[in-house]
């Protein structure tokens, strides 16, 4: 009870930093930092959440391992001092790995993922997009296990997200950004129940 009323104590104190977000009692809860706000995540995922998680990383390990580095949650992404987040799953270009550090991955990755549950759906679609567009994340996924679909933003010129497929049925999922990407969507949503 005391490890909870601290960890509690500190998600009121604000701004919260990394270093508030890294010294938590370990409670049980997960927590990310947005734009200086320590926030409660929601439950543990869904079983479709999971079958989702699983089936694309299986997919972009077997595609796009020799060139990047493949992670899923809970990772930290530390993209400033207020703004931690645990993307589903990322990628990083292996030119790139200097940002993988012991404390958790030290800069926006090429890609972040999320995959919407009941609790997190209004955060991933507003929040964190705009925390992975403020910090120059080039591509964003949102999977959608209701409507079964992958929506793909890339960041424009001006640095905002441009929604530039979504993905549903079949069709095949494909990046300019990102070559080693190929498949059906459709195969994320195989061993999701009904």
């Amino acid at each position: 009870m005391e490890k909870s009323k601290k960890a509690a104590d500190k998600v009121k104190e604000q701004p919260a930093t990394y270093e508030t977000y890294a010294a938590l009692p370990d409670d049980g809860n997960r927590y990310e930092v947005i734009d200086g706000v320590l926030e409660l995540m929601s439950p543990s995922p869904t079983t479709s959440h999971q079958s989702i998680l699983v089936e694309l990383i299986d997919v972009l390990r077997q595609s796009c391992k020799s060139d990047y580095l493949i992670y899923f949650a809970p990772l930290d992404v530390i993209l400033s001092d207020t703004n931690v987040v645990q993307p589903d799953a990322i990628m990083i270009h292996r030119s790139r790995k200097h940002i993988v550090t012991s404390r958790g991955v030290e800069g926006p990755p090429d890609l972040a993922v999320e995959v919407l549950s009941p609790s997190s759906r209004k955060r991933d679609r507003l929040k964190k997009r705009a925390v992975y567009e403020k910090h120059g994340v080039p591509e964003y996924w949102i999977v959608d296990p209701e409507a079964r679909t992958l929506e793909q933003f890339h960041l424009d010129e001006s640095g905002k997200y441009e929604l530039i497929q979504l993905y549903e049925n079949d069709e095949q999922v494909v990046s300019s950004k990102l070559s080693c990407v190929s498949f059906a969507v459709s195969g994320l949503f195989a061993d999701v129940l009904q």
